[in-house]
């Protein structure tokens, strides 16, 4: 059986249907485009760079990234290779392996994660949108301006390479944060006194302990065997 609606009435309640089935298919396409995790460890399209993607930020809605892993770690003379073509001065003795690349970033309405590159080898900073849509592949798009722009694809490794850095963010054997996306110190409830704990308020002193009892006769030692 088919049901139509006629004149000016069926026109008052199909509107109302209307723009509910529009939210609905917006908030299907809302929901579509929110970016997959690219957290893990990939291989740069040119096999010279690992690279670690995780969580960052508040609340951990960005993705940073860190050179974890390089095919040529030592310079001409032997050394480790340092970032000297940074534009802050204070960077330029830092080593290349274990810094930070990726600079937090942000994901947006096309499913992606939008942000900064940086490239030591320029000492240059890049537009760039990562996204993933298999498990085994990242897709990196890097611009300079929006009429140079350039493609990569790097693949997911799940084994550890000599000389990779395994260990956690700023941790021992890990890769080092840049100071605004550097991990912020957990705060525990039993702060110190004198500190502020999770409220921001200053933690009470400790009470004074009770005045102890007489003391015990003192337990008789083990018999000799």
């Amino acid at each position: 059986m088919t049901f139509r609606l006629v004149g000016a009435v069926g026109a008052r309640m199909a509107a109302p249907l209307i723009a509910l089935s529009a939210l609905s298919s917006l908030s299907g396409l809302a929901q579509a485009a929110a970016p997959a995790d690219p957290s893990g460890t990939w291989l740069t399209e040119d096999g010279r760079a690992r690279i670690r993607i995780e969580k960052c930020g508040p609340q951990e809605k960005n993705v940073c990234g860190y050179a974890v892993w390089l095919k040529v770690p030592l310079n001409d003379k032997g050394q480790p290779r340092v970032d000297f073509k940074n534009p802050d001065p204070k960077k330029q003795t830092r080593p290349s392996l274990g810094h930070q690349l990726i600079m937090g970033l942000k994901p947006n309405a096309d499913g992606r994660f939008e942000g900064k590159i940086y490239n030591a080898e320029e000492g240059k900073f890049y537009d760039v949108s990562i996204w993933t849509e298999q498990p085994t592949e990242l897709s990196v798009r890097g611009c300079m301006l929006a009429i140079l722009c350039g493609s990569q694809t790097w693949n997911r490794v799940t084994d550890v390479a000599p000389g990779q850095l395994t260990g956690p963010t700023n941790g021992p054997g890990g890769p080092r944060a840049d100071a605004e996306w550097a991990p912020k110190p957990a705060t525990t409830a039993g702060a110190a006194p004198g500190t502020t704990g999770t409220t921001g308020t200053a933690a009470k002193p400790a009470a004074k302990p009770a005045a102890k009892a007489p003391a015990a006769a003192p337990a008789a030692p083990p018999a000799e065997e």
